[in-house]
């Protein structure tokens, strides 16, 4: 059967500390409007308590189940690959995936980080200067927004990251792939010198996240020249973008790119076309919905 024909579809999420993802509400409230029954379920590594390199026989019991598809989150993004039967090109270039869709028992990786975070940047800083571009962070999520930048025009895109080896294997391998000079890598020590001499930041570490609360790098070398584009969603405002946008920076929160990637797996997984529109009012009322909870109980 055909997935556009199908009105019933099981998907999940492999990652670490997902309870609070808005993946499941965003990919079930768009499937409601369309007229499917469409169930996204958790699967978190910690509540299982097993380690990030259990998600091959994840994914496996999840196609054996009948999941017709899953996504991948931090910290399973690589680590998925070598459990797969094929790649898509874009998560073959990235050695990245956040997107498995299960075809004919087959396991087929993709990656929409790389897509959302394209669309979602187009959209919220259309006009910002991107002759140098500082990215913090090299894991998974870092490989497809370096990706995205380039793509999108970065001139030259310097990767800093606690492990200096996985910077420079990605910077390695975006030069690989955009050409040489187009990326390079940069210890944590330099962090103040390439911010300095940047038009703009792109954070794609854990830190901010809820379970991570803090700034990826010191406040006094923010400055009103600097764009600032965020990954983490949840919260949507982290303190990142609090400080950014204090001192006088535009700023990008995470929820165009958690829309966009959505809306590209929700495709993949159901050969129907999503709305963004709609999905980007939904990410919007869930996050004040969860902030105003918060709130609450505190």
């Amino acid at each position: 059967m055909a997935k556009d024909t199908k009105d019933s579809y099981l998907v999940g999420l492999i990652g670490s500390g997902i309870g609070p993802s808005l993946s499941p509400a965003l990919h079930e409230r768009e499937a409601a409007r369309q007229g499917l029954r469409y169930l996204y379920r958790l699967i978190d590594i910690d509540t299982l308590g097993v380690p990030p390199e259990a998600v091959g026989d994840l994914v496996r019991s999840a196609r054996d189940l009948g999941f017709d598809g899953l996504n991948i989150t931090h910290p399973c993004k690589q680590l998925v690959i070598e459990h797969l039967d094929e790649l898509a090109p874009q998560a073959e270039a990235l050695g990245a995936v956040n997107t498995v869709v299960f075809e004919d028992g087959r396991a087929v990786g993709h990656n929409t980080d790389v897509t959302g975070f394209a669309a979602s940047f187009a959209r919220g800083l259309p006009d910002v200067p991107l002759e140098r571009v500082v990215q913090l962070g090299a894991g998974g999520a870092g490989a497809a927004v370096a990706h995205a930048m380039l793509t999108l025009g970065a001139e030259r895109v310097t990767v800093v990251d606690a492990l200096g080896e996985r910077a420079a294997d990605l910077a390695g391998a975006l030069n690989r792939h955009f050409g040489a000079g187009r990326a390079a890598a940069a210890a944590p020590d330099r962090l103040a010198r390439v911010v300095g001499a940047a038009d703009g930041i792109v954070h794609a570490t854990p830190t901010g996240m809820a379970a991570h609360p803090g700034l990826p790098l010191a406040a006094e070398l923010l400055h009103p020249r600097l764009w600032v584009a965020e990954v983490v969603y949840r919260p949507l405002e982290t303190e990142l973008l609090r400080t950014a946008r204090a001192v006088g920076c535009a700023a990008l929160d995470g929820g165009g790119m958690a829309v966009f990637q959505a809306a590209d797996a929700f495709r993949l997984f159901t050969g129907r076309e999503p709305d963004a529109a709609r999905m980007l009012a939904d990410i919007e009322g869930l996050a004040g919905e969860v902030e105003s909870s918060v709130g609450k109980a505190a």
